[in-house]
C-alpha cells in the first residue's frame, strides 16, 4: 500500500475517533509485506484485530472521566487579569513578587477547589466579574453561577492600618456555603507607613 494512503487513513482514523482508537499495526505490517486480504489469510486478519480494537475501544472508554475534565485555566487568567486591574499602575509593580509568589498559588487552589465539585453543565455557565471596586473597597472579583447570576465565590483585599507597623494588604476570600459570612484569608501583603494609594490608580 502506498505511504501516502496509509498515512491518510491513519489521520482520518484518529481523527474520526479523536484518538480513542488507534489503528493496528498488524493490518500495516501484513498490507506492507504484500498479502492480501483475500480468501483464510484475510479472514485470520480480520480476526485477529477485532479483539485487540475493542479492548483499546474499552480501554479508551474507561479513560473519558479524565478526558472531559472541565479546563479552569481561562478563570484562571481572568482572575490574575481582574487582580492586576484591581492594583492598577501604582499598587502593582510594588505587590506584584509577593502576589506572584504567596497569594496567587492559593488563589488558585481555592478555585480549583471550589469549581471541582461543579457538573459540566454548571462549569459551562460559570462567570467571572469583570470590574473590580476602586477607591478602598474590597472586591477584586466574583465567580457567579452565570445563569442564576448568584454568586459562588468573592474575593476580597483589604487595606489595613497597623499601629506603628504601617499598612497591610490583606487577601482574603468569601464562599456561599456560609452565605458570605466568614473570611477565609489567603495571606498578607505589606505596603509601608505611607498611605497607600486608592485601588485602580
Amino acid at each position: 500500500m502506498k505511504k501516502w494512503l496509509q498515512k491518510t487513513l491513519v489521520i482520518t482514523v484518529a481523527l474520526l475517533t479523536f484518538g480513542l482508537i488507534t489503528p493496528n499495526h498488524e493490518i500495516w505490517d501484513n498490507l506492507d509485506n504484500g498479502q492480501s486480504n483475500n480468501g483464510s489469510e484475510g479472514t485470520n486478519v480480520a480476526s485477529n484485530t477485532t479483539e485487540p480494537t475493542s479492548t483499546l475501544v474499552e480501554d479508551s472508554f474507561s479513560n473519558l472521566e479524565t478526558i472531559d475534565t472541565p479546563d479552569i485555566e481561562p478563570i484562571l487568567v481572568a482572575a490574575k487579569e481582574q487582580s492586576y486591574i484591581k492594583f492598577g499602575s501604582r499598587i502593582a509593580p510594588v505587590i506584584s513578587n509577593e502576589f506572584e509568589n504567596r497569594i496567587y498559588p492559593k488563589l488558585e487552589e481555592v478555585i480549583e477547589l471550589t469549581l471541582s465539585g461543579l457538573d459540566g453543565d454548571s462549569f459551562k455557565y460559570l462567570a467571572i466579574s469583570n470590574q473590580p471596586s476602586g477607591e478602598y473597597n474590597e472586591k477584586i472579583f466574583n465567580i457567579s453561577d452565570g445563569t442564576s447570576g448568584k454568586d459562588l465565590i468573592r474575593f476580597h483585599v483589604r487595606t489595613e492600618k497597623r499601629p506603628q507597623d504601617g499598612y497591610y494588604y490583606n487577601f482574603h476570600y468569601h464562599t456561599s456555603e456560609d452565605n458570605f459570612i466568614a473570611h477565609h484569608s489567603l495571606g498578607e501583603i505589606y505596603w509601608s507607613k505611607n498611605t497607600p494609594p486608592k485601588w485602580l490608580s
